[in-house]
């Protein structure tokens, strides 16, 4: 391990419910929010400023927005995929951070964003651009690094090309997201290795879904290799729209409790996160892919708040 301290960055809000059939009211993405920030998270993705046709569940991005609280310890970022999405988040005077997408194959990018894989490129470093411009700061993700449900095996060299290209705009941390769930540890260390020494000193963040069961292995993997940041989801939802078979993200408090039973501090409450579980699983009804607030405490002295 390089490290005894994670951040964690909660996506439940965008991530977690875009691809959910049942309709979130915005008060109940607000009263998550409120949720994951008792519970410790201090870098939040709260919205995606999308066309709310593709993707209805974040028609209400700007009503999230202006409900969030007055927090100057909390970074509150909105994924935008072209200029009219940024445009939108940094009007909100809300977004703090705004989060572009890169996707590693041209399917996927036509699909999730009506551009081939080199147009995404350009996008994000306008994002980016635009973001340092508004005295906001600009992160990207490249999607599908492990794997396309189209295209199948992404070359890590098609990976590394992109994230070199990325840094040029100097973003505050490129991600490397498993959309689809097909990464393996020894594939996830070998790719966070390479893109991390390329991009230093601009920090490696990864984003990790459960679709086949190796979510934790893999976040356990990208921490040695050097990744200091790590996405998840309270309860485990997630998925992609336009990714078939894209199921949900690694869950917060499975995360925090290896990381933290291993001794790596993530800075979170894990029974506020089991509370905000239980809470979320009556919203959307029904229980949720997360395993340890399924599970008895452990320490016996664990009790959810």
């Amino acid at each position: 391990m390089y490290t005894n301290a994670i951040e964690m960055v909660e996506v439940s809000p965008r991530d977690g419910l875009q691809n959910e059939k049942v309709m979130v009211s915005t008060a109940d993405k607000l009263a998550l929010i409120r949720r994951a920030l008792a519970a410790g998270v201090r870098r939040i993705e709260v919205a995606s400023f999308v066309n709310p046709r593709a993707v209805p569940q974040m028609a209400d991005a700007e009503a999230v927005c202006a409900g969030l609280p007055q927090r100057g310890d909390v970074t509150f970022i909105g994924l935008v995929m072209n200029a009219r999405g940024a445009d939108r988040a940094l009007a909100t005077g809300r977004i703090d951070q705004l989060g572009a997408v890169s996707v590693a194959t041209d399917t996927f990018a036509m699909a999730n964003q009506g551009q081939t894989s080199d147009g995404s490129i350009e996008a994000a470093t306008r994002i980016i651009n635009m973001a340092r411009t508004a005295g906001r700061l600009g992160q990207v993700t490249i999607a599908a690094a492990f794997g396309c449900p189209f295209e199948g095996e992404v070359a890590d060299d098609r990976v590394a090309a992109m994230a070199e290209a990325l840094a040029a705009a100097a973003p505050v941390e490129i991600a490397l997201a498993d959309t689809i769930g097909v990464a393996n540890p020894h594939h996830v260390s070998r790719l966070v290795g390479r893109v991390r020494e390329m991009i230093a000193p601009i920090p490696v963040r990864v984003h990790f879904h459960n679709t086949r069961g190796t979510g934790l292995a893999n976040v356990w993997a990208a921490i040695e290799a050097g990744a200091r940041t790590i996405d998840a989801s309270i309860g485990g939802l997630g998925g992609c729209p336009f990714a078939p078979g894209a199921a949900g993200n690694v869950a917060t408090e499975d995360v925090v409790y290896m990381l933290e039973r291993a001794g790596v501090d993530t800075r979170l409450d894990l029974s506020g996160l089991f509370s905000a579980n239980h809470w979320l699983a009556e919203v959307m009804g029904r229980q949720l892919p997360g395993m340890a607030a399924r599970a008895p405490a452990f320490p016996k002295q664990l009790q959810e708040g």
